[in-house]
């Protein structure tokens, strides 16, 4: 744990208090909706629909802004906005201001998380994916604590809900603003270098920045067709696994194990990985390969140990590929471009979760659950692919870099 630096345990620990936060809200949206709010779930899918699509527009600029002012001041910006929101919804509850808080909040969300990323590789470039693997832990350990907490607070009200996740965002912002160095660079000097050095070669500079744009389009790609497939884990899955007779106790048990699994493996996984998997690429080749197995599996499951031994198969594709989308995305990033490239990444993951539900409930209304998981099947499958060609684009950029 000592070859850590200082500075990623301060973004790790302020990853977790800023994703506590911000599952306190989430798992308890449709509900404050149908029940505090008195609209329907399809207003309640409308909102989350166009809070994803803030969030979408938020990773894209929340990236620029970084390689542009830097990290710690995009993070301040991102949540200034995030806490005024939600303090804000804790005292008011008209329906349009509730929408326009939502979009507001998911906008601002998003700037954050490139950011994040980012910041991850500039403090410690040598650790490559070492670095992601803990944010990527951290996060679910505040997703785990979020939840948890966000379900007790609402017993007694929504307001309580709000004005804990406003001070879990200014605890976060505390932790960030004066915890980090403040003479922390953008981007690792070594890749600013090479950069410069760069500069002079036209051709060859032009030709490895096309195949830099065409491997983060593989990769963006890839990451959004897994997510595709993962979010019906959290829409229509529990909703068959309802018309199955399992009870929804039972389905949050599903996400409990998912949050001790990525816990307890992380050690074991890690030891794998730099052992047998020492490529990003074969990292997100056996992940996506898990991906696509497991969803495979869900469609043919009615009892609840077959949805369990799915979560534990998914949950190690999971481990593989979110970490290494963004380690990936590092080493691909050039000088200067670092949060732009995260942000774009990040962007992909977020239609993924926007599109998904919305294709998921059609697909399981007008067929049914399996031939909706079926579909998932091919379109993560795809994810494969993309993640191949990343991987021959990424040795001729190689060839190109060593000219």
């Amino acid at each position: 744990m000592r070859e850590y630096p200082r500075n990623l345990w301060v973004l790790a620990i302020g990853m977790m208090i800023n994703v506590t936060g911000t599952s306190f809200l989430w798992p308890l949206n449709t509900i404050y909706i149908s029940e505090v709010l008195g609209h329907t779930l399809r207003d309640a899918g409308f909102v989350l629909l166009l809070n994803s699509g803030a969030n979408l527009l938020g990773n894209l600029l929340g990236g620029a802004l970084y390689d542009r002012i830097g990290g710690k001041k995009t993070i301040f910006i991102g949540v200034i906005l995030s806490c005024l929101s939600v303090i804000a919804l804790a005292y008011n509850r008209e329906w349009y201001f509730y929408i326009s808080m939502m979009i507001l909040l998911g906008f601002s969300g998003g700037l954050v998380f490139p950011a994040i990323y980012a910041m991850a590789n500039g403090v410690w470039p040598e650790g490559g994916r070492k670095a992601f693997n803990v944010i990527y832990v951290s996060q679910n350990v505040g997703v785990a604590i979020g939840s948890a907490l966000g379900g007790i607070v609402s017993m007694f009200s929504f307001t309580y809900v709000f004005l804990a996740n406003a001070l879990t965002y200014f605890i976060f912002l505390l932790i960030i603003w004066l915890g980090l160095d403040n003479k922390l660079a953008t981007q690792p000097r070594d890749l600013v270098d090479r950069g410069e050095k760069k500069q002079a070669k036209g051709q060859v500079e032009l030709r490895t920045h096309r195949l830099e744009l065409y491997a983060l389009s593989l990769l963006s790609y890839g990451f959004m067709a897994v997510w595709l497939g993962y979010v019906q884990l959290q829409t229509t899955v529990s909703v068959y696994m309802e018309s199955m007779g399992i009870t929804r106790a039972h389905y949050s048990s599903l996400w409990a194990i998912n949050g001790a699994l990525i816990l307890l493996l992380q050690p074991f996984l890690s030891r794998l990985v730099n052992r047998y998997m020492s490529s990003i690429t074969a990292q997100l080749l056996i992940g996506g390969s898990l991906f696509t197995v497991s969803i495979l599996y869900f469609s043919q499951q009615t009892t609840y140990l077959g949805f369990v031994a799915g979560m534990v198969v998914i949950t190690i594709g999971e481990m593989l590929v979110w970490p290494a989308i963004p380690t990936a995305v590092a080493y691909l990033s050039p000088p200067g471009k670092s949060g732009l490239y995260q942000g774009i990444a990040s962007g992909a993951a977020t239609i993924g979760k926007m599109i998904g539900p919305y294709l998921g409930g059609i697909l399981y209304d007008s067929y049914n659950y399996t031939f909706m998981m079926l579909v998932m099947v091919v379109i993560v499958a795809t994810s494969l692919v993309s993640f191949f060609f990343y991987s021959q684009v990424g040795r001729r950029r190689e060839k190109e870099l060593q000219f």
